[in-house]
């Protein structure tokens, strides 16, 4: 299992990543948050500081949460319930004040990771029809009429990310995370792109409506 720790203070990364890494888990060491959002498509869990020097932890959360249900455990000196709340209304799925023991972060990793590997397993590859139009997501293959449709490798990518959320609107930021490994694009307009060209080659048939300030729906 591959973990992200998100914290600027390097002797406190060192002595996390020692715990954790004595615990069996690779982890990777991200000092800014922008580091971070870059590096979180390849984590199974994301042990982040809320004090980081390029951003506010919970803008970090609040950006992550659009793209994905990664777990998040919160690990900062923010103390109180009020903090506590705010951590957790951002999307953390746990929250610990430093200092904390090693036995406890260790538990808590455990528990989240093992909720997160039930949630997995619950999910379904969907295959998807809309006329004659015709998805099938586990192999990645879209065909109009019974003929495929030639895709580039990004289209599909695209279409896989809206299609695994048949009927719900999925953000920007989202599909892009699964696109591109990073949900902050900055003022790219490459998925729009991506969009327009899904449109045309597709047809009339497909079912992807733009919604307003946030993302896509496919359904």
């Amino acid at each position: 299992m591959q973990l992200l720790l998100v914290e600027d203070d390097a002797g406190v990364a060192a002595a996390l990543v020692e715990t954790l890494e004595g615990a069996g888990w690779d982890v990777t060491h991200a000092r800014r948050g922008d580091d971070g959002l870059h590096q979180v498509a390849a984590a199974d869990l994301v042990v982040l500081d809320l004090g980081l020097p390029d951003m506010d932890g919970l803008d970090f959360l609040r950006t992550l949460r659009r793209a994905s249900t990664v777990p998040v455990l919160v690990l900062t000196a923010r103390d109180g319930d009020g903090a506590t709340v705010l951590g957790l209304r951002a999307g953390a799925d746990d929250y610990l004040v430093k200092p904390v023991g090693q036995a406890v972060l260790v538990a808590r990793v455990h528990a989240l990771l093992r909720r997160s590997r039930v949630d997995e397993a619950t999910r379904e590859p969907a295959a998807l029809a809309w006329g004659g139009l015709e998805l099938d997501l586990g192999a990645r293959r879209a065909t109009r009429d019974g003929a495929e449709v030639a895709l580039t490798a990004t289209e599909l990518d695209v279409l896989e990310a809206l299609a695994a959320h048949p009927g719900e609107a999925v953000s920007r930021e989202a599909v892009q995370l699964h696109v591109w490994g990073t949900p902050a694009l900055g003022r790219s307009r490459s998925l729009d792109f991506f969009v327009a060209s899904l449109r045309s080659k597709l047809g009339p048939d497909l079912p992807l409506h733009t919604v307003r300030g946030f993302g896509y729906r496919l359904g």
